[in-house]
Formats: structure tokens, C-alpha cells, sequence
């Protein structure tokens, strides 16, 4: 008698165990399309061809040394709290960028490729030895 009613209250504890997980499951795929979704629109509006940030100096919690590529003028720029104030115009002779790069940012991919490949050789160079 106790086993007959016990199995019920099992069966429905699965399915509402199920029916949640499913809608959690649904919940975070749901997320992660809206996310990716407003992430490319946004990359979309906010990309232009005439401004860049090219690099950028932390030098306490609200002020940074940044450099700004405004057009073909590369410009160093104080960013505070409050104010923005611009420093100087830099030559781009005189910029240091990192190989295979005009000034143009990374992408994540591009980064990430970059570090598996520096695995793979150290790899390759410990097995050598």
C-alpha cells in the first residue's frame, strides 16, 4: 500500500524536475541569442572608420593617458572623472604598433589564435630536448 502510493509523488517530483531544467535549458539559449544578437548591433553602430582607440594608460581608478586616432591625427588625450582634455598631437612615425597591425584592434579570435599557436611551439620545443 505505502510503495503504491509513493510512486505517484516520484513520477510527478521527475517530470516537475524535467519540465524546470527544460525551461532553464530554454531561459539560457534564449539569453545567450539575445546577447549575441544586441552585442553585433551595437558593434554595428558604434563602428566607424574615422575614430579609434588605439591604446589606453590606467594611472589611478578614474584617470587615463589614452591614444585616439581621430581621422589620419593620432592625439594623445587625459580622460578623468569629468573631463576630457587633450594633451598633444603624436606624429604616427613616432607610434610603436605591434607587427601585422596599422593601429586597428584585435579581435578575440585573432588573439586567441595567436596564443595557441605559441602553445603548439612550446610544445613542440619541450619535446625536442
Amino acid at each position: 500500500m505505502l510503495l503504491a502510493s509513493a510512486l505517484p509523488d516520484r513520477t510527478d517530483s521527475y517530470v516537475q524536475f524535467m519540465t524546470v531544467l527544460i525551461l532553464f535549458v530554454f531561459v539560457l539559449a534564449i539569453t545567450a541569442f539575445v546577447t549575441r544578437w544586441i552585442g553585433g548591433y551595437q558593434k554595428g553602430r558604434s563602428a566607424g572608420a574615422n575614430m579609434e582607440l588605439i591604446e589606453s594608460l590606467r594611472l589611478s581608478n578614474n584617470k587615463y593617458v589614452q591614444i585616439v586616432r581621430i581621422g589620419r591625427k593620432y592625439l594623445a588625450v587625459a580622460v578623468c572623472k569629468d573631463t576630457v582634455t587633450m594633451l598633444s598631437e603624436i606624429p604616427e612615425e613616432d607610434l610603436n604598433f605591434p607587427e601585422g597591425s596599422s593601429g586597428s584592434a584585435s579581435t578575440f579570435r585573432d588573439v586567441l589564435a595567436k596564443i595557441q599557436k605559441e602553445r603548439i611551439l612550446e610544445k613542440e620545443d619541450g619535446r625536442d630536448e
